[in-house]
């Protein structure tokens, strides 16, 4: 990994906080790495809008985390997106924005005014209240004369309300340089009332001047994207080019999103406050903070999940009236080291210490007593990585990941245990990471087949990552040997479909044939069902 060249200030900062201490610092010391760069604190002047020659919309709007009567608005300027400053000057531009119940803006719902602060790289995060519930709007942003592309979202419904049907997608994995996103072109073009990204929105590796597996030939991307990102700038700027994507800009226009990170974001791998890399604590430190800076400028996310420093609470709580709950999980800023170096091992005393989490202790108590409150017929856990026990062998001595709950299990019984405890019926995992679709029966003893099924895993698969795939990988006999509770394995790109009703909730797995060239159709691989009451995946 490269030398970062942070600001002198930023670094003399990091050394002070510590490699441990911003586990439990308070929040403004938190902050102090990035106080210099925070609104307000270098009184930037105000640009006229007006004077806006070039596009400033060319990354798009997003909408997400939908709330009854609220949803949260963004857009970020930015005239030449593969520049550093984006193209625009270090001032304060002014916005407008507007919802409308129609999308000719004939029936206005909200409108309102905001401020892009040039130390949020010109981000705006709206949030919008007093609509409607479980409502359709339209929106878009105005610079001067410039109009931004109109967006399409939807609220959640009342939490007391008695909705019939939520259809929502899952979707992971998006390494720029692995392919086009074709998928998201697909996935635009769906009836959904939102879309769950499941981590690795943007990759930390070197894009070269074609794309990588892009292979482009009527373009050359510029040479600052050949290097790992490890600075704020270099965040910043991988982010222009993931979304200047137009198909993940039709994708954000088209469904509100709820994000949630795995490691890619910041660094491969990393756990807590360790990186993968044998680096000064206070170089990760800042790198993180830089990442998690970057991730919050460039993602419809609320308020609550601002960054301070090194520090998001990126872990929150939906409701979609009392058919569905969903408990958004961070496995990566908490998490202990992963055991025995990481990587495929054999089990042992290391990674079953039972004083090992994947969540750190604060996420799994609000997780926990969340369930003890809740009364929705299906509760839903989007997180990062596979949950359900995963062997790569079917003999005696196998292997598992150390990097996801295989490698923390008693941080799955503890969260297993406080499901049944909580009398949770209808329990669903979403999970990202792996670049293939899985669909997982949760046991209560993975180790005994014949154990009672507890609750399902929908894995879904890369939007891009791992390139074009296959429909049976090199494993596939031997994964679906050792793991009789794995209802299937596909290993194309694509997402994943799933519609809970009353009864039953639906997955359906959808792939493309190819990503290393644009344009596949998506077909279905798989359907199932399960029952509400009694879990398992059933093919349909």
């Amino acid at each position: 990994m490269r030398t970062a060249p942070h600001a002198p200030e930023l670094r003399a900062a990091a050394r002070h906080i510590g490699r441990r201490r911003f586990l439990t610092v308070t929040g403004a010391a938190a902050a102090l790495a990035f106080a210099v760069n925070l609104p307000g604190t270098a009184h930037a002047a105000e640009l006229d809008a007006k004077k806006i020659t070039e596009d400033p919309f060319t990354l798009g709007v997003a909408s997400g985390d939908p709330q009854p009567g609220s949803v949260l608005l963004w857009t970020r300027l930015a005239t030449r997106p593969y520049e550093p400053d984006s193209g625009l000057p270090r001032a304060r531009i002014p916005l407008r924005w507007e919802i409308a119940h129609d999308s000719g803006f004939s029936r206005i719902a909200r409108r309102g005014s905001v401020i892009a602060h040039p130390e949020f790289h010109h981000s705006v995060h709206v949030t919008v209240t007093g609509l409607g519930n479980d409502r359709p709007y339209y929106y878009r942003f105005r610079a001067g004369t410039w109009i931004s592309p109109t967006g399409h979202t939807r609220t959640a419904p009342a939490r007391s309300a008695r909705i019939t049907e939520l259809k929502l997608a899952a979707v992971s994995c998006q390494a720029y340089h692995d392919g086009y996103f074709t998928a998201y072109k697909h996935l635009a073009e769906e009836e959904l009332d939102a879309v769950f990204h499941l981590g690795d929105y943007l990759y930390e590796y070197a894009v070269n001047a074609v794309g990588g597996a892009r292979a482009y030939t009527d373009r050359r991307l510029p040479a600052h994207f050949n290097h790992e990102t490890v600075t704020l700038e270099d965040y910043r700027l991988r982010y222009g080019l993931y979304k200047s994507d137009p198909d993940l800009k039709a994708v954000h226009a088209a469904h509100p999103f709820v994000l949630t990170w795995d490691d890619h974001e910041t660094e491969n791998n990393y756990a807590g406050d360790i990186p993968e890399n044998d680096v000064p604590p206070e170089e990760f430190l800042l790198r993180r903070a830089a990442a998690y800076r970057a991730y919050w400028e460039n993602q419809p996310l609320r308020r609550p999940q601002q960054p301070d420093g090194p520090d998001m609470q990126l872990y929150r709580r939906l409701h979609f009236g009392r058919l569905a709950q969903f408990d958004i999980l961070d496995t990566r800023q908490y998490r202990s080291d992963q055991a025995y170096g990481d990587g495929w091992q054999v089990p042992g005393p290391e990674s079953e210490d039972p004083a090992r989490t994947l969540t750190g202790a604060a996420q799994e108590r609000w997780l926990l007593d969340g369930w003890k409150s809740s009364r929705a017929r299906w509760n839903v856990v989007p997180q990062q990585v596979t949950f359900a026990q995963r062997r790569d062998v079917p003999t005696g001595t196998f292997k598992l990941s150390m990097d996801a709950w295989d490698g923390y299990p008693a941080s799955r019984e503890r969260v297993l245990a406080g499901a049944a405890a909580a009398g949770v019926e209808n329990l669903m995992v979403l999970t990202g990471d792996v670049h293939v679709g899985y669909g997982f029966d949760l046991k209560k003893d993975f180790n005994d087949p014949a154990s009672r099924t507890i609750g399902t895993e929908i894995v879904a698969t890369s939007i891009s990552s791992g390139k074009d795939g296959s429909d049976k990988p090199a494993n596939w006999d031997n994964l679906t040997k050792a793991n009789p509770h794995l209802k299937f394995y596909n290993g194309r790109r694509g997402y994943v479909t799933v519609t809970l009703g009353e009864q039953q909730a639906r997955a359906d797995f959808k792939t493309v044939g190819a990503v290393t060239k644009p344009g596949a159709p998506i077909t279905t691989a798989a359907s199932f069902v399960t029952e509400a009451g009694n879990p398992g995946l059933k093919p349909v």
